[in-house]
């Protein structure tokens, strides 16, 4: 069972920067895996944010995002990120990470993380 924590979550403001990480706590290498952010804000449903192949060479987002966020990887560290630029406030949400399964982009993910919670003030 993949286990996987993230952090970097917290308050920042519009237009400032964050950047969250996603690693592997059960000892699980994510370097062969397709990796994905994930997002809920209260009341709305999980939304896709971003998502990353295993080697990090192709990458695929929301349109939401597209140009402010990036998603990247160091398989070296087995860590997965979510650099956040210019931050909006409807960006507040409690942000997730999971593995992708075949194909690309993956239609499936799973192994939710316990998520890392942005809040961007106006």
């Amino acid at each position: 069972q993949v286990q996987l924590v993230e952090s970097g979550g917290g308050l920042v403001q519009a237009g400032g920067s964050l950047r969250l990480s996603c690693t592997a706590s059960s000892g699980h290498t994510l370097s062969t895996d397709a990796m994905g952010w994930f997002r809920q804000a209260p009341g709305k449903e999980r939304e896709f944010v971003a998502a990353i192949n295993w080697s990090g060479d192709t990458r695929h987002y929301a349109d939401s995002v597209k140009g402010r966020f990036t998603i990247s990887r160091d398989n070296a560290k087995n860590t997965v990120y979510l650099q956040m630029n210019s931050p909006k406030p409807e960006d507040t949400a409690l942000y997730y990470c999971a593995v992708g399964g075949t194909g690309w982009p993956p239609s499936l993910f799973g192994s939710w993380g316990q998520g890392t919670q942005v809040t961007v003030s106006s």
